[in-house]
């Protein structure tokens, strides 16, 4: 029991076993839902306090966070804190991520640097509470203990999280507070969200279909998309299991606590079924229910969401109670909060497990690749090619044109037969020439290829702006780093017959020189050493040879402005694809990828890289 007084804070458990809190505005709404009791539904959108967790519910009977677009649940939980501690002093301490981004840390770690930093203490070493990290203060930085890497730490402030007083239990069922249930209604939220759970509540008290249907129809055949709910059977009536066969007393059902088992609960997390909120009709509710088979069951939840399906939730490929075929992933939650509230066991899938790096792999294990050198390969600084001016360059793709065809260049837009709309001089060359490229024969003032090849790369190549054929070795402007390649003894996904080439790209973050967008500015070079697979097949060797090549010519990366942080001035992938997730395929950058193979060939023709340049060393 908790005497006194004490912060409350809502907690959700991620896929590492870790607890980690809701933020004060969404802990202070839900706490609302919580202290309302029924009349608020037992169900919390989370989406109504903090528009980024739009997709989330929680529901308060099992306990568990439902995400509606991909049907995973997660269970939550209402944690209590000293009022002296962090969260009731509405402090909040957060490390950067590597995108810059600000991320809490758990809320028994944030008390614990809080309480060092009360103390005036320099430092806290967080290793007695299961983190090999270090708190400077001093440097307002987090330093790992076993790679000296820094980040970023910051204390700031935020709302006090909800406080409550008196005796508490430390594991509360829904409603908190039993009088609540004597409340008048209040008005109810029209969202579709708030429609979709109120009506599957709704379905559970009463027993019965009957909002489904109208009441002309309730005697006889339920409609299409509906389900007639058999009457409650008496005191000595056995209940039909999903065949039709009578297999047990009814009378235990109600009273009994029924266990929900849910593989979308991490391993070792089970949730009981709570107490239900007074009210014999409850009970009714639950052993008519409790009659229905899983096809009627599945049926129930259809027609109750529609709603949301109506509203745009998109429908991806998740496990149905019967196995295989694709449900909408919120018909398969929606089913087992109604399957849990009927005392029946559910059965979701669990939800999809990142796997980006193989188990774990000792030196003896690690091969090199057969019919490949070596087993490491560097990049240096560009050396700037000499003596040979953009001019001389082009002078060997071309072939002047005397009569120009009466079309547009497609680099200046203007006519062939009047003079290049480029404004800057090129005082070696007249802006009305006009030349054709000899091997894809497309045709452009000359004045514009030479202003096109001075704002490029200027390594003694060129790349047709209409059709990419390329002239000459297309090379980038990758920074500096170290390539590493070798076999690994595991199989990729969709590739059980062979071994995994695992590639290390390894670039530190320098100085920008004069070919890339600003010379003279540092860069970052975040998420490296980055690691990336293939299969040990035949087509994989061939795609790695064509990557060695692509990577002597400074092509698989870039600096620039990073697509998914946003972040400029960083090294950024080239145009090359990589996969970078070992064992899963979640984010499309990983195995199975039956197409991928091809694909990346393509991607490399393109920069000027087949099968005749494999064993070019530029």
């Amino acid at each position: 029991m908790l005497l006194a007084s004490a912060v409350v804070v809502w907690e959700w458990l991620n896929e590492h076993g870790r607890w980690r809190p809701y933020s004060p505005a969404v802990s202070h709404h839900i706490e609302a839902v919580v202290r309302a009791g029924p009349r608020a539904g037992g169900s919390v959108v989370l989406g109504q306090v903090d528009s980024r967790l739009a997709p989330y519910i929680i529901d308060l009977q099992s306990m568990n966070q439902f995400r509606q677009d991909t049907g995973t649940l997660r269970p939550v939980r209402r944690n209590y804190y000293d009022p002296s501690s962090a969260p009731g002093k509405g402090v909040v301490w957060e490390w950067e991520t590597d995108n810059g981004s600000w991320t809490p840390y758990d809320m028994e770690v944030g008390i614990t640097i809080q309480h060092a930093y009360e103390k005036q203490h320099p430092w806290i070493d967080l290793t007695s509470i299961g983190f090999s990290y270090v708190i400077d203060f001093s440097t307002m930085g987090q330093i790992n203990r076993q790679t000296q890497r820094q980040r970023r730490v910051r204390r700031r402030l935020d709302l006090i999280y909800p406080m409550v007083t008196g005796s508490l239990p430390k594991a509360q069922s829904w409603p908190a507070n039993p009088g609540s249930a004597a409340l008048p209604p209040g008005p109810p939220c029209s969202c579709p969200q708030c429609v979709l759970v109120m009506s599957v509540k709704a379905a559970v008290v009463n027993g019965s279909a009957g909002s489904l249907q109208p009441p002309a129809a309730r005697k006889n055949v339920a409609p299409s998309g509906a389900v007639k709910l058999p009457p409650p059977p008496g005191p000595g009536t056995k209940p039909l299991d999903s065949t039709g066969t009578i297999r047990g007393p009814i009378k235990s059902a109600p009273s009994q606590p029924m266990r929900r088992q849910a593989s979308g609960t991490p391993a070792g997390a089970t949730a009981g079924s709570p107490a239900s909120p007074p009210g014999a009709n409850v009970k009714t509710g639950r052993v008519a229910l409790a009659t229905l088979n899983r096809t009627n069951l599945q049926r129930l939840a259809i027609a109750q969401s529609r709603v949301l399906i109506a509203s745009g939730v998109p429908t991806v490929p998740v496990k149905n109670l019967h196995g295989s075929s694709p449900v909408n992933p919120a018909l398969a939650g929606i089913t087992g909060i109604l399957m849990s509230a009927a005392g029946l066991p559910v059965c979701l899938t669990r939800p999809p497990k990142l796997v980006l790096h193989p188990p774990p792999v000792s030196k003896s294990e690690i091969k090199s690749i057969p019919g490949v050198s070596n087993t490491s390969r560097k990049t240096t600084k560009k050396q700037a090619k000499k003596g040979k001016t953009p001019e001389e360059v082009l002078k060997k793709y071309l072939q002047k044109v005397r009569h120009p065809p009466d079309e547009d260049c497609t680099i200046c837009m203007e006519r062939l037969t009047a003079s290049s709309g480029y404004k800057n001089p090129q005082p070696t060359v007249k802006p009305d020439l006009v030349g054709k490229l000899s091997r894809c024969g497309h045709i452009f003032h000359i004045y514009c290829l030479v202003a096109m090849y001075n704002n490029g790369n200027k390594d003694g190549s060129l790349q047709c702006p209409t059709c990419k054929t390329i002239y000459g070795v297309k090379t980038g402007t990758q920074p500096p780093g170290k390539m590493e390649y070798h076999l690994i003894p595991h199989s990729l996904p969709g590739h059980p017959d062979c071994k995994t080439i695992r590639i290390i790209y390894s670039i530190p973050p320098g100085v920008q020189g004069p070919e890339h967008p600003n010379p003279g500015k540092s860069f970052s070079a975040r998420g490296f050493p980055r690691h990336c697979y293939l299969p040990d097949s035949e087509k994989g060797r061939k795609v790695l040879k064509l990557l060695l090549v692509a990577w002597d010519r400074r092509l698989i990366f870039a600096i620039g402005t990073s697509s998914t942080t946003g972040e400029s001035d960083t090294v950024i992938w080239n145009e090359v694809h990589h996969k970078t997730e070992f064992g899963s395929n979640l984010t499309g950058h990983g195995y199975p990828d039956a197409n991928y193979l091809d694909n990346v060939l393509a991607e490399l023709a393109a920069q000027g890289i087949s099968d005749s340049t494999a064993q070019e060393k530029d």
